[in-house]
């Protein structure tokens, strides 16, 4: 079976300083990965790369078994930045019938076919219920949603998801997550979330990609948000707490590098 993402050796060289450094990994199609670590790791550039944005350096990368950029019509990409939509007019459902076809030239077209994928999308994200809400009284959560049914059109294969955690509170966090765990289990797609904190994904992720120190590990939870594994990519003593299901990630001098979220 064809990997959904395989990467050799890869390396990322930007402004003439080494981003990231061998990295390897094998990602099969319909796992959930989470992608972690500290802000300018490299995790975004990983991503650019993934998507035929950033060129390797050094090493190689495919997605579906084609080189970066030829598979992104099988790609769903939820981008991190969303403020562009903050105070549109518009409803729920005509931005995101605006997203739908996007690909082709022409007037856009609303056939019986691409009303039908938008109505698909909306459900799939949660997001069915206020379809005919302008999109401008929407909480933050509700924004979300939207962003999400964008990145399901066209039925991804894979879908990217950018930090989609940022600036939700803990109850929004979940249901996100939840979201996006039913949709795995609904399509079958393969998920790269990326996000700052281990904690909301723990219990849905089936492997971890860990980013630090120009090196990136990949493994079950338990591998790789270990002090072993963490203090190693880091290259300094780092100690991982459990305490009431919660993970804390902390440097041996006492400096919290990331913290877990609370209800």
């Amino acid at each position: 079976m064809t990997s959904a993402i395989s990467i050799t050796n890869g390396g990322v060289r930007l402004g003439g300083r080494d981003i990231l450094q061998g990295v390897n990994a094998e990602i099969a199609t319909g796992e959930f990965i989470g992608l972690f670590g500290p802000n300018g790791a490299g995790k975004s550039t990983l991503m650019r790369c993934i998507l035929g944005l950033t060129p390797l350096s050094s090493g190689s990368i495919s997605v579906f078994g084609e080189a970066p950029g030829r598979a992104n019509g099988v790609i769903g990409y939820m981008p991190q930045s969303r403020t562009s939509l903050e105070g549109s007019a518009l409803t729920v459902r005509a931005l995101v019938s605006a997203v739908e076809g996007g690909n082709r030239w022409g007037i856009p077209w609303n056939s019986r076919a691409a009303r039908g994928e938008v109505e698909r999308a909306l459900e799939l994200a949660g997001a069915g219920e206020y379809a005919n809400r302008r999109f401008s009284v929407l909480s933050g959560g509700e924004k979300q949603r939207i962003a999400l049914a964008q990145a399901l059109l066209g039925k991804p294969r894979l879908l990217i998801l950018d930090e989609p955690l940022a600036s939700l509170d803990p109850r929004n966090q979940m249901r996100m997550v939840e979201n996006v765990a039913r949709i795995k289990a609904t399509t079958g797609a393969t998920i790269l979330f990326i996000a700052h904190d281990v904690n909301p994904l723990i219990k849905v992720m089936d492997r971890v990609i860990y980013i630090a120190g120009g090196g990136a590990a990949i493994g079950s939870p338990d591998e790789i948000i270990s002090s072993a594994a963490l203090s190693k990519l880091y290259g300094a003593e780092i100690n991982v707490v459990r305490a009431e299901g919660k993970i804390f990630i902390v440097a041996a001098e006492g400096n919290v590098t990331e913290a877990a979220h609370h209800d």
